[in-house]
């Protein structure tokens, strides 16, 4: 059985994120918006999806790579009678007037490497996620495509006729290619692609400099630093979970979602990850969309929102698009929404907990901090009983889950300290009431017998996230509770290979296929955490292998074959990364280079 990897990287700029494939095809690309419909979707269909490609004729081999610490994308085509090209893209991104300038605009520099290479510019934006065919107007040194909400236009200095007729020409010298969505590139086109290849290179490269990363697996977690980055819609602050939708989590199993959105959920974790390496611009970004998100809602918490914190993110099937590799559906929009997750209080407490405990952030500037820390435990206090839908979403099976009663509880945790902090012994009092009765609700899920927590009260099955008892410090890891409930997991949960299941008992769709690559980077937390951190850096070093080409992480892998599966790459699973190899650095005493 071949094992399956996505073939493609992908770049960006906090405003689009596009993918580019092996084959030099832009195989997904949404604007104006991470959430809008695609412009290139071939990862769904490859007849509807329209296509933006730079190939020769005939047979050829790929190599693709990033520039070094960059989000500069990098495919090298070998023909079969030697000739060679390069293909970089990039979306621009630098500082200019004071600002960020970060249009929708992507920029593909092909240039020869060996010989005279004959070459092929394909390309065929569409609307409507493939419903609509654009309009195709010659110009003198571009092309638009007419008949979407904005124009696109694609400039270059290649020669018109060659782009609109797809005709093969000799490339013999530097060519740019410059589609831009609304507003199109007016300036000199080979002078100034240089210049924004040139600044966003600078740019990338400086960004990395001022992360503190230590030096345990540094590629990796630098690789994956740069793709959380761009997973981050700077206008309001969102980080979504991913750029896509629909990428099955296993063959034919029809858990195909759309990822393109924020989950609270894992607000906590990707806020730890930005800490970690110091970036504390994307933190107060995110910091600021949650705010919104709290001081906006008058009544419970959606597990998710959209980037602007739309709530509304009504599901619809596709079902004129084959989907990917044949998988459907294909599915916008994420039902997910209308959801009971009451561990998402907690989350939203403790993520901001920094902006009170930290004094790189200066609380005393926030006038806010009685109201919404009064709304967050009265939102605790109102679910602390109730049943609900669990980390995992489940669409038909409620019950009193340990995962959310232990973020209650660490959000509870965090409002006392942020209490004390703004000396407010009635709020402290409050989180502590809410502590203990969160804490009664998580020893009602404890099985003395098999000494091990299980997902659920009075449950008898087993859930990985339930690791977060140690890393969360619920239980001391130190204490024979706490490794025992980790031997009980990992006896259960662990596959073969080191890859870790979310849970093995069956859902609204049966039993999982495929382990969740998040789980295992948990798992290797909760290793170094109650201090076995010989076996934490072993399993760390074998997760690596399940990346793509680029380092790129997908959300599944499948325990037989290794294969990538689930919407790629997976922001979390990088934060997962990011987060595992943080807890082994800060354990060890030597570092570890590659």
């Amino acid at each position: 059985m071949k094992k399956h990897t996505y073939s493609t990287g992908i770049i960006g700029n906090c405003a689009f994120l596009a993918h580019v494939n092996t084959n030099t095809n832009i195989e997904w690309l949404c604007w104006p918006r991470f959430d809008s419909t695609f412009i290139f979707g071939g990862l769904l269909d490859n007849e509807k999806g329209g296509e933006f490609s730079i190939l020769p004729e005939g047979k050829f081999t790929s190599h693709q790579y990033y520039m070094e610490n960059t989000n500069v994308l990098v495919t090298e085509i070998t023909l079969e009678n030697g000739n060679s090209y390069r293909v970089s893209d990039f979306a621009p991104r630098f500082h200019q007037s004071q600002r960020y300038y970060k249009p929708l605009m992507l920029i593909r520099k092909v240039e020869a490497i060996e010989g005279s290479p004959r070459i092929r510019v394909k390309c065929e934006p569409v609307s409507e996620y493939g419903k609509v065919r654009l309009h195709v107007n010659r110009g003198s040194n571009h092309i638009q495509y007419l008949g979407g909400d904005e124009n696109i236009r694609l400039t270059t200095n290649i020669a018109i006729s060659y782009v609109f007729d797809e005709q093969l020409f000799v490339l013999n010298e530097p060519k740019y290619l410059v589609l831009t969505y609304g507003e199109p590139l007016e300036a000199p086109l080979e002078s100034t692609a240089e210049r924004f290849l040139r600044e966003t290179i600078q740019y990338w490269r400086t960004w990395i400099k001022h992360s503190s990363i230590a030096t345990f697996y540094q590629p990796f977690v630098i690789r994956s630093a740069l793709a959380l980055k761009i997973h981050q819609y700077e206008d309001t602050g969102a980080i979504i979970a991913a750029s896509t939708t629909s990428l099955p989590e296993s063959p034919g199993s029809g858990r195909n979602w759309d990822y393109r959105y924020c989950w609270l959920r894992d607000t906590y974790y990707v806020i730890t990850a930005l800490n970690h390496i110091g970036h504390f611009e994307e933190m107060e970004k995110y910091f600021s969309y949650v705010t919104d998100i709290s001081f906006a809602e008058d009544k419970r918490y959606q597990p998710l929102y959209g980037i602007t914190a739309k709530k509304t993110l009504t599901e619809e099937i596709l079902t004129d698009l084959k989907g990917y590799e044949g998988n459907q559906p294909v599915r916008i929009g994420n039902q997910a929404y209308e959801h009971i997750q009451n561990d998402i209080y907690g989350q939203v407490l403790i993520s901001l907990l920094p902006l009170y405990t930290d004094h790189r952030f200066v609380f005393s500037e926030r006038k806010d901090s009685v109201r919404w820390i009064e709304f967050l435990l009265g939102k605790i206090e109102a679910t602390i009983d109730e049943k609900d839908a669990g980390i995992w979403e489940f669409r038909n099976m409620a019950d009193i889950h340990c995962y959310s009663n232990l973020f209650q509880w660490a959000g509870a945790s965090a409002a006392e300290k942020m209490a004390r902090t703004i000396d407010n012994k009635e709020l402290v009092h409050r989180a502590i009431s809410l502590k203990k009765r969160a804490a009664k609700h998580i020893e009602s899920c404890y099985d003395p017998v098999r000494k091990v927590y299980t997902n659920a009260a009075k449950g008898t099955n087993l859930d990985a996230s339930t690791l977060q008892l140690i890393m969360m410090n619920y239980l001391d890891p130190a204490s024979d509770r706490a490794k025992d409930h980790l031997i009980a997991l990992e006896k259960e949960l662990k596959a073969s290979n080191g890859l870790f299941y979310r849970y093995l008992y069956k859902d609204d769709f049966g039993k999982p296929k495929t382990t969740f690559l998040i789980c295992a980077f948990w798992y290797v937390e909760a290793l170094a955490t109650v201090g076995r951190i010989d076996d934490a850096i072993k399993e760390f070093e074998n997760l690596l292998q399940f990346s793509n080409h680029l380092l790129l992480f997908s959300e599944d892998v499948d325990e037989k074959d290794g294969s990538q599966w689930g919407n790629f790459p997976q922001a979390y699973s990088h934060v997962g990364l990011m987060n595992a190899a943080y807890r082994i650095a800060m354990k060890l005493d030597r570092p570890i280079f590659l």
